[in-house]
C-alpha cells in the first residue's frame, strides 16, 4: 500500500509542472508588436495595447476563432520572437524585404508606404541626392528599411544611426542632422510637431512603394495560410478600410493634400 500511494505521488509530482508548464488557452494568438509608432502600434490612456495594427490582429483573431495577446517588444526583438517561438506572428508596420524573407515568412500585404525626409530649416539640403556630399549627415533608426536605403545609397560617414525614432527627430530639430528618413506619416507629424525647426520633404525618391506585412516563422505555413485567408475577408468586406477611418480618417486627408497615395491603397 505504501509503495502505491509512492508510485501515485511520483505521478502527481511529474503532472503539475508539465500542466503549468502549457498556455492558459492553447488556441491563444500571440502578436508581436513594437507599441512605439501610433496611431499604428501605441497604448491608450490606461497602457493597454491599441491602434490600428492592434484591432487589425483583433479582427484576424475574430476571424479565425481564436483569442489574441499583444506582447509588445523592442523591433530589434521581433524576428528573434518569431524564430524562437515567442510569438505567433508579428503584426507591426513592417516592410517586406527580401533580406528579412531569408528570416521569416510574410503574409500577403496590407499596406504600403514610402520613405521621405524631415530636414533640419537650417540645412541646404532640398532632396536625399543632397545627402551624398561631403559632411552631410542623415539620422536614421536602427534595422529599419530608411537605414538600409541610406546604408545602399549613402557614404557610410554620411549616416548618423539610431535606436530611437524620437532620438534620430531631435537630431535634426536641433540641427545635429540634415535630415531623418522614415515613412510619410512620422514625417509629416513630426514636421507638425517641430514646425519651428524642421520641414518635411516628400519628394519621391525610391524606385517603388514599400509594403507592409506580417511575419511568421517559416515552419508554421498553415497559420500563414489561414491568415492571409482571415485578411482577404477583412479586406473585402471594408473592416480594414473601417479600422483604418477610426485611427487615420485625419492622416488620409492630408495625404490627399499632399498627392500622397494612401497606406492601404494597395491595389
Amino acid at each position: 500500500m505504501k509503495n502505491l500511494i509512492a508510485i501515485l505521488l511520483i505521478i502527481l509530482m511529474l503532472i503539475i509542472p508539465l500542466s503549468a508548464c502549457q498556455k492558459a488557452d492553447s488556441n491563444e494568438l500571440v502578436v508581436g508588436m513594437e507599441l512605439a509608432y501610433p496611431p499604428f502600434e501605441t497604448t491608450d490612456a490606461n497602457d493597454n495595447p491599441d491602434g490600428f495594427s492592434v484591432k487589425l490582429a483583433q479582427a484576424i483573431g475574430e476571424e479565425l476563432g481564436r483569442p489574441v495577446r499583444i506582447e509588445a517588444m523592442e523591433w530589434s526583438g521581433l524576428i528573434p520572437a518569431i524564430i524562437s517561438g515567442k510569438v505567433d506572428f508579428v503584426l507591426s508596420s513592417m516592410t517586406i524585404t527580401d533580406e528579412r524573407a531569408k528570416s521569416v515568412n510574410f503574409s500577403d500585404p496590407y499596406a504600403k508606404s514610402q520613405l521621405s525626409l524631415l530636414i533640419s530649416k537650417d540645412s541646404t539640403v532640398q532632396t536625399f541626392d543632397d545627402l551624398k556630399a561631403e559632411g552631410k549627415k542623415l539620422a536614421v533608426k536602427r534595422g529599419t528599411t530608411g537605414h538600409l536605403f541610406a546604408t545602399e545609397n549613402l557614404p557610410e560617414e554620411n549616416i548618423n544611426v539610431f535606436d530611437k525614432a524620437e532620438v534620430a527627430v531631435l537630431e535634426v530639430s536641433q540641427g545635429k542632422s540634415d535630415a531623418f528618413i522614415y515613412d510619410a506619416l512620422t514625417i509629416y507629424q513630426n514636421s507638425q510637431q517641430y514646425a519651428s525647426t524642421t520641414r518635411a520633404s516628400f519628394e519621391i525618391f525610391q524606385d517603388s512603394f514599400e509594403y507592409w506585412g506580417m511575419a511568421f516563422n517559416k515552419k508554421d505555413t498553415k497559420l500563414l495560410e489561414d491568415v492571409n485567408r482571415a485578411l482577404k475577408t477583412l479586406q473585402d468586406n471594408g473592416t480594414v478600410n473601417e479600422i483604418a477611418d477610426t485611427y487615420l480618417g485625419d492622416i488620409k486627408k492630408v495625404f490627399e493634400d499632399q498627392g500622397l497615395s494612401f497606406f492601404f491603397d494597395i491595389k
